[in-house]
């Protein structure tokens, strides 16, 4: 591993050793190490589960790029923002109308639609907020840089800061105030003005003053640091497998709320094991939250070339509103993630990020750009590890059978919970209040 391993790799390995596995105890719980007696897990494989619980997440990681995110006045504020259709081109599209609560914070579809369609899927919000990076291809390295980036974004909310700015002023000037400070003047500007891919707009921008810009810039970063304090607050609840392993590690008995058919814990014993699944879905939230080549086919509907972190991690260096830009509240050094991350090598070519898969089998179609219709599309591919499209894919053939990709079908299912969200004052509507 190289001298410029990632804060959130490091905290992540800190977090398995302290659980008592180390990468010794990994690699032999990947090989199915023998077991002391027919049914009972080695200690290896007892500390790899322990590590998987939710039970073993730890405390929601401080955001030094957003002063405001555990800020509840903010995240009520955010709660408005993000149900509210007049944060779009043509007031009828909203953060909840790709990321429904009653869908698990997502869409169903092979690719958002919001205004026009998106060239990739709609990714779940549950438990991004641990993540450093966001999007498939982690072009945003906060949840509030991510909020943003839709909002200008043609495809998906096709408005403009400026207009942005106007709708705080009109409908949440109390609100924003009070977490915020002070709005600006806003007499005199266009109604609509950004630096977005309409002419009009870009040019009415051109023509605002620096520090006019400046000031509306602000407003629109605020926009996102207020949804990003809501959008923390997103989390999954403890499914069937999460008390399945507190309850086999606590020796205590089994319920019909806490057990395991045959099949399942087979599955189990398969994910841990020799289907090299938690090599990339580990953790309590199953994802390593990195970015891997997977050997996925190009997309038939959305951008067929999409390269993934080879474009993202460039994006992300040069935005004006990463953890190092003018509008984050960190100081440089609290920025790690930024300052280390890999910019450059073909490891980098179509890799995508790693998803969760707590809640997955119910978010079909799958991966990137919705390419498999079913889990089984998905548990065949990694059965066969095809050559990928371009770059190298990661995978190795499995040469599981069919029993036993039964098995890991039934596993996931396991995984499968409500997702947590504040109620008050939230509705699934996407028309303005």
């Amino acid at each position: 591993m190289s001298a410029t391993m990632s804060r959130m790799a490091m905290i992540r390995l800190g977090a398995l050793a302290a659980s008592g596995v180390t990468l010794l105890g990994l690699t032999l719980a990947a090989t199915a190490a023998p077991r002391r007696a027919s049914g009972a897990w080695t200690p290896d494989e007892r500390a790899l589960l322990r590590s998987l619980s939710l039970s073993a997440l730890e405390k929601l990681p401080v955001d030094p790029s957003n002063k405001y995110a555990d800020d509840s006045a903010a995240m009520w504020l955010g709660a408005s923002l993000f149900f509210d259709a007049r944060l779009s081109g043509n007031g009828k599209v909203s953060c909840a109308t790709c990321h429904a609560p009653e869908k698990g914070f997502q869409d169903g579809l092979p690719l958002g639609k919001g205004v026009g369609t998106a060239g990739r899927r709609t990714m779940p919000i549950a438990g991004t907020a641990y993540s450093p990076w966001q999007f498939w291809d982690g072009r945003a390295d906060s949840h509030w840089a991510q909020a943003l980036g839709p909002l200008e974004s043609p495809a998906e909310h096709a408005g403009d800061r400026t207009q942005y700015a106007h709708v705080m002023r009109a409908h949440y000037k109390n609100a924003y105030e009070a977490v915020f400070g002070a709005l600006p003047d806003l007499r005199g500007l266009p109604e609509r003005a950004g630096p977005v891919p309409d002419s009009t707009r870009s040019h009415a921008w051109a023509s605002i003053t620096p520090v006019r810009q400046a000031e509306i810039s602000r407003v629109y970063a605020n926009i996102g640091k207020a949804i990003a304090a809501y959008e923390r607050t997103i989390s999954f609840t403890p499914a069937r497998f999460d008390r399945f392993v507190d309850a086999e590690l606590a020796g205590q008995p089994h319920t019909p709320e806490n057990t395991f058919s045959d099949d399942e814990r087979a599955g189990l014993r398969l994910f841990i094991g020799k289907a090299n699944c938690s090599t990339c879905h580990n953790g309590p939230l199953l994802t390593d939250n990195h970015f891997h080549n997977t050997g996925v086919p190009q997309s038939t509907n959305g951008a067929a070339n999409d390269s993934g972190r080879t474009t993202g991690v460039r994006a992300v260096m040069a935005s004006e509103f990463n953890c190092a830009g003018k509008h984050s509240d960190a100081a440089p050094e609290s920025c790690s993630e930024l300052r280390f991350a890999v910019t450059e090598g073909s490891e980098l070519i179509r890799a995508f990020k790693t998803p969760s898969l707590r809640n997955a089998v119910t978010r079909p179609p799958f991966m990137h750009a919705g390419q498999f219709g079913s889990i089984n599309d998905v548990l065949a591919h990694y059965n066969r590890a095809p050559t990928a499209p371009a770059g190298k894919t990661e995978l190795k053939r499995l040469r599981l059978s069919d029993s036993e990709l039964r098995q890991l079908e039934a596993f996931l299912k396991t995984v499968v919970s409500p997702v947590s969200f504040p109620s008050r004052a939230v509705s699934t509507s996407t028309t303005p209040k």
